[in-house]
């Protein structure tokens, strides 16, 4: 018989499970949105070297497991660094998770970045680059800020598959959220409960910010 009375003694180690993932996250997606908004200005270069190793390496991230990058950071990263210097580097697991989002990320980011310029007219930058601005103050001043309002949604959206996916860090043993209450409920031996409650709290965060999703798709529309 299921019996959810030993979640509540154990909300402190949730809760810094849950800031663990919040602490990944957040800071992933900024990176990962810088890293793809460069992605995206190279792949859209006139430079045939910038745009064909941009999209090499979207290529590239897209078609490999996430999975499989966290892992490479944590257990590689060390070894080829050691070979560079000569000496023992350890990486963290916070620190090999989040580049690994970063790098991840980016590349999903770009496309979304690149398709939200591709849909604001040539024009505008045809009439700005009339105006004497350089292709960079073009794309910061009149391009990208029209783009954001197309690709807010979207960025959103690969956001909470972001927030999914940190739960993947339970490879390297860092102590996310979703491990947090793995663990918990194999201590105590109510392992159902605690990840029934973990599932309803993805399931809620996500639907909340997917229903902001729907929203901005509707405002962006109109």
């Amino acid at each position: 018989m299921m019996d959810f009375g030993a979640i509540l003694p154990a909300l402190p180690v949730l809760l810094e499970g849950m800031r663990t993932t919040l602490e990944l996250m957040l800071p992933a997606v900024l990176g990962g949105v810088l890293l793809g908004t460069l992605l995206a200005m190279m792949r859209l270069a006139r430079n045939r070297l910038a745009a064909a190793l941009a999209a090499t390496y979207v290529n590239y991230f897209r078609s490999i497991p996430l999975l499989l990058v966290i892992t490479w950071f944590y257990f590689a990263v060390p070894f080829v660094l050691r070979e560079i210097t000569g000496e023992d580097t350890p990486v963290g697991a916070f620190a090999s998770c989040l580049a690994a989002f970063v790098l991840f990320e980016a590349a999903y980011f770009c496309e979304i970045v690149r398709a939200g310029i591709q849909s604001v007219p040539k024009g505008q930058m045809n009439a700005a680059l009339a105006l004497g601005m350089r292709y960079g103050q073009c794309m910061r001043l009149v391009v990208l800020p029209q783009a954001l309002r197309k690709m807010a949604p979207l960025l959103l959206q690969q956001s909470i598959i972001l927030f999914q996916d940190t739960s993947l860090v339970y490879t390297v043993g860092l102590m996310d959220f979703l491990n947090a209450a793995r663990s918990q409920g194999d201590i105590i031996g109510r392992p159902h409960e605690f990840l029934l409650v973990a599932g309803l709290v993805y399931f809620i965060i996500s639907f909340a910010a997917s229903q902001l999703v729907r929203r901005l798709q509707t405002r962006s529309a109109t």
